[in-house]
């Protein structure tokens, strides 16, 4: 597996840092308004984004005196794209084997 593939999947392996990424699916935010109604404080939630930040699942931007967070797009996509490379291999193997299923039959 792949430096960043296995950066983003321990990332999301945390329920917070997944509760902190759903949070921000309606758009961005500042710490103080994801860490509304959780169970974990500012600073920790602060903690969380830095490491969904640095495996690329969320970007930040200063907004006057704050910083709000927001989904990286790109991130999402480079993971999607890393998933699909599994149903390419599981697809592959499903055609080969229906072909060789085929083929019996007609052998038969």
């Amino acid at each position: 597996m792949d430096t960043y593939a296995e950066r983003v999947l321990d990332a999301l392996g945390d329920p917070t840092r997944r509760s902190v990424l759903k949070r921000l699916r309606g758009g961005a935010r500042s710490v103080g308004e994801i860490a509304e109604g959780m169970d974990v404080s500012r600073p920790a939630v602060s903690q969380h984004l830095k490491i969904l930040k640095a495996a690329r699942l969320v970007t930040d931007c200063a907004e006057g005196t704050r910083r709000l967070y927001a989904v990286n797009t790109r991130g999402i996509e480079a993971l999607r794209s890393w998933l699909d490379g599994f149903w390419d291999g599981v697809l592959l193997a499903f055609k080969e084997t229906a072909e060789r299923q085929t083929a019996k039959e007609r052998k038969s």
